[in-house]
């Protein structure tokens, strides 16, 4: 452990080391059998955008890809054929995201200060995005994007709304999401250990008693699961580069 982390455990430094976790581990069954981050958007490979945004952000060492293990040569080439610079490592996934996320977590840098989860399949995550986050969890110690969710939401039980939620507290969280490196392990090895199943990994981290930081989020930094998704991202890339 860095002498700092031992004499001055609640500080961060100016510029901490920082790892991305990639979760590209999916099956992409809601996709009609096609493997998503192989999808082209815009000439390239969905997954590509995804990496090239993260390795362009400034607050990032170092970029570890949890993968299907009959994915992984395929997402090698695809690295080194969108010319990604920083460190990568590909590891092979488990078999649900939490478990994958702690298997790459645990191939990081061990003395990195923060670990930063991203979903392969947001390919239009901004570098800019990607480092205001990471300077929130600098300080909060766990920081993820959030954009307002537009619908009134209800909540039902058997077809039958049992509450109306306050819109105005309901928020729609996205990737990255940057947790303290110590806290994050803890926090997934404890999630696997209950057999809790989790959507997210602010989720983990939340059961552990510990406050996350929301920052802002874009509406274009979707996640694509379904075919209708990729038509939206086509329609924004078309957008962008118009």
């Amino acid at each position: 452990m860095k002498l700092w982390k031992k004499l001055f455990p609640n500080h961060r430094p100016a510029h901490p080391y920082c790892a991305a976790l990639i979760a590209a581990a999916g099956s992409s069954q809601r996709m009609e059998g096609e493997n998503k981050l192989l999808l082209p958007l815009g000439g390239m490979p969905v997954l590509a955008r995804t990496l090239l945004a993260v390795d362009r952000a400034d607050s990032i060492n170092e970029i570890v890809i949890a993968a299907r293990e009959e994915d992984l040569l395929r997402f090698a080439e695809l690295c080194k054929t969108c010319g990604i610079a920083k460190p990568v490592k590909l590891i092979a996934g488990g078999k649900t995201r939490t478990e994958s996320v702690l298997r790459a977590a645990l191939e990081a840098n061990p003395d990195a200060d923060l670990l930063a989860v991203q979903d392969g399949a947001r390919p239009f995550v901004t570098p800019e995005l990607i480092d205001s986050v990471v300077e929130a969890a600098r300080v909060h110690f766990a920081a993820a994007p959030a954009i307002p969710v537009k619908d009134t939401v209800k909540v039902a039980v058997d077809g039958i709304v049992r509450e109306t939620p306050d819109r105005s507290m309901l928020f729609a969280v996205q990737t990255p999401q940057v947790f303290d490196a110590q806290l994050l392990r803890a926090a997934l090895q404890s999630a696997l250990d209950a057999g809790v199943t989790l959507t997210d990994d602010c989720s983990a981290v939340e059961r552990m008693g510990k406050e996350i930081y929301l920052t802002e989020g874009s509406e274009e930094n979707l996640k694509i699961t379904t075919p209708l998704d990729m038509i939206l991202a086509e329609a924004i890339w078309e957008r962008r580069e118009g």
